[in-house]
């Protein structure tokens, strides 16, 4: 469990940790060591302003993968390393051109006015560090014992060394200057734990980081955390659904426990294969051994002719068995690491799930729950098998004449002369990409001797990054959406039976789309929405504005649509941008936290985010006019163009995350979608 309560910063035991909106922890300390000073009007990848988002691996992946010229740090040199390797920058004063990287998954945060303080303390994982250093801190050895070194008694203050009786009265006695040395039992110093906690002592009870001093009591399911009194009378989570912190909490120890439950039965199968695995060590030596001596008097029984193919046979032995060895310590050795990630990763669950605190544990269960979730899937049907068996399956056959005995080798069993699938084939003509999906085929040219129980496709992150499983089972032909426009990915396909895994097949490269060719989403819009030419013009059959979303996705790249409006009757307010997939689609684009827009009549325009309405322009819209919409995710930025020219400045800043095309009319407007166009180059600089 010690990796579980180390800062990724400074390598120790975490102390006075925060919780990053990641759901990762550091040191408050190491925080401050980590804060990035950003110039004037460049922001970094922020995760605050964009809502919430709806990250797909592909997006989990690009946030992994910023370089320094990418994120904008590159001219900001470190002055020191953390024992982890991770780059600390000398302390800067908090401000609003602040933010901070997660040294785990790279993901960046901007800080707000509150600094540090915005991010709120992780209780429940110092209690455990706290109760982890005082049982750790009952073992503390004598650091001058010569051999077989007993348990400390005393520790002296001044001279931090560790003392058992015999030495400190030999080298630390309480007379002349030593005199007014002060020693302390070893756990109450600070050596042994200056984080513990005093026996009796109540730990502080999670409270709000937007309103001091009050307590948790609701917890809001849409933005998955604890909120207080004072924030629900904001109305920040007015039409978000809450539930009774109790009640959550214990919801989501329930979900935990039996998250584990899986987990454990894993790791109890994995102890006895881990045992089968050593014996299997043993029984492959004495199988080796045995399978020598018999070749030996087999050999020296034959007349000189098989003098000369002794040593040859001798050395394919020593060869398959130094395979088979290598193979099971290999096995060994990987099931190994896993079972101690996994073990410790339990017993770091278990001692979540001891604490009493709700809002602490509700702060770190919904990514626990995925850990150990995901920790399951790790041990793949296959995984707890022997790769090879202890028997060697070569037969020497004496019988033949003398003639035949220079041509003598062993015969190769059929077994486990094809014990797993051969590599796949991928069928280049069935392969294909269209926008931003992937259609790959594959077949086996030859049908193994153990039948295929399914395949494992792998794609990287469209940048040359990590493979990454994106389907598993039994069809041979898949096909993969939501990937980034304008990359090319990398794809190789192995299967597997109940022996192994066999060899992947040769990398395929696909590429998506330069730019995004979409219609509107019939299966998402609002029930009086209408839609015609082939989804792309839509009009409404209501006076109340309806919203209607594209079926594009994105979340990299730069994208730039446009919007004719067709029929345009008794100046209504249509708007256009962009939004999440789960936006409400009863009123106006922009009137929940989940959609940008930008609602216009014929005189005038505003942009609204969240009800919020903001940079009033002059200039409207008419039958015939074009609106354009501009997302620029390398920069993070949505602009608007009316007649192709830019309408105000840019809109929204720091959106990350999954967004689509929106509109939202009512019945005296029709538009038609326009794509494929190419990206506006008169756009105003801020």
């Amino acid at each position: 469990m010690d990796e579980e309560l180390k800062c990724p910063v400074c390598g120790s035991l975490f102390k006075d940790p925060i919780l990053l909106p990641c759901s990762h922890n550091v040191c408050l300390a190491c925080a401050r060591n980590i804060i990035v000073q950003t110039p004037e009007g460049e922001t970094p990848p922020q995760n605050r302003a964009s809502g919430n988002s709806d990250y797909d691996y592909l997006d989990m992946d690009k946030m992994s993968m910023y370089s320094e010229t990418d994120s904008g740090y590159g001219s900001y040199t470190p002055c020191l390393k953390s024992p982890n390797g991770i780059r600390v920058f000398p302390p800067t004063l908090v401000h609003r051109h602040c933010s901070i990287t997660c040294p785990l998954c790279h993901r960046s945060v901007s800080l707000d006015e509150r600094g540090l303080r915005g991010f709120p303390r992780n209780w429940l994982l110092e209690a455990i560090v706290s109760r982890y250093q005082q049982s750790r801190s009952a073992n503390v050895k004598c650091q001058l014992c010569d051999r077989n070194p007993v348990d400390a008694t005393v520790m002296c203050e001044q001279c931090d060394v560790f003392y058992c009786t015999p030495c400190q009265q030999r080298c630390h006695p309480s007379r002349g200057p030593l005199a007014k040395h002060r020693l302390l039992p070893p756990t109450q110093s600070p050596a042994a734990g200056s984080q513990q906690m005093p026996a009796g002592t109540i730990r502080k009870q999670g409270t709000c980081a937007d309103h001091d001093m009050e307590n948790f009591s609701m917890y809001c399911v849409n933005c998955k955390t604890p909120v207080c009194m004072k924030c629900l009378e904001g109305g920040k989570h007015g039409s978000h659904d809450l539930k009774p912190l109790a009640a959550m909490w214990k919801q989501h120890k329930c979900q935990l426990s039996q998250a584990l439950n899986g987990v454990s039965d894993k790791a109890k199968d994995a102890k006895e294969f881990l045992m089968q695995l050593k014996n299997m060590l043993q029984q492959i030596q004495e199988n080796g051994v045995e399978f020598e001596a018999c070749l030996v008097a087999q050999c020296d029984a034959l007349i000189e002719a098989l003098t000369r193919q002794k040593a040859k046979l001798l050395t394919k032995v020593t060869k398959e068995r130094e395979y088979k060895l290598k193979v099971v310590r290999d096995q060994i050795t990987h099931c190994t690491m896993k079972l101690r990630q996994t073990t410790g990763m339990m017993e770091y669950c278990l001692e979540v799930i001891k604490e009493n605190d709700p809002s602490g544990f509700l702060q770190i269960s919904d990514a626990l729950i995925k850990r150990v979730t995901s920790s399951q899937d790790q041990w793949v049907k296959g995984a707890l098998e022997p790769k090879v068996g202890p028997e060697f399956d070569l037969t020497l056959n004496t019988d033949p004449l003398l003639q035949t005995i220079l041509q003598l080798d062993f015969v190769q069993s059929k077994v486990e002369s094809a014990t797993v699938p051969p590599a796949p084939l991928l069928q280049l003509e069935k392969c294909c990409t269209r926008n931003n999906s992937a259609t790959l085929a594959w077949r086996v040219t030859v049908p193994p001797s153990n039948p295929i129980e399914g395949y494992i496709l792998e794609l990287d992150d469209g940048n040359g990054g990590q493979y990454r499983e994106v389907y598993v089972g039994k069809e041979t032909v898949c096909t993969v959406d939501g990937l980034h426009f304008n990359s090319s990915y990398n794809a190789r396909v192995k299967a597997y039976n109940s022996t192994g895994v066999g060899p992947y097949s040769k990398t395929v490269v696909l590429k998506t789309s330069d730019v995004a060719w979409f219609t509107f989403d019939p299966t998402s819009a609002h029930r009086d929405i209408m839609l015609t030419n082939e989804n792309r013009t839509v009009s409404c059959n209501s006076y109340d504005d309806r919203v209607v979303l594209g079926t594009a996705a994105f979340s990299k790249g730069v994208h730039y649509w446009e919007l004719r409006v067709d029929r345009y009757d008794n100046h209504p307010d249509p708007a256009f941008g962009v939004a999440r997939i789960n936006t409400m689609k009863d009123m106006m684009l922009g009137k929940d936290d989940k959609a940008w827009a930008m609602y216009v009549d014929n005189n005038r325009s505003w942009f609204m985010h969240n009800n919020s309405h903001t940079n009033r322009a002059e200039g409207g819209i008419s039958k015939g006019a074009t609106v354009g919409i501009l997302l620029d995710l390398n920069k993070y930025t949505l602009t608007f163009f009316i007649n192709k020219e830019q309408h105000g400045p840019v809109a929204f800043e720091n959106l990350e995350g999954v967004f689509m095309p929106a509109v939202s009319i009512n019945r005296n407007v029709q538009v038609t979608l326009l794509t494929g166009m190419e990206v506006p180059k008169n756009i105003k600089q801020q």
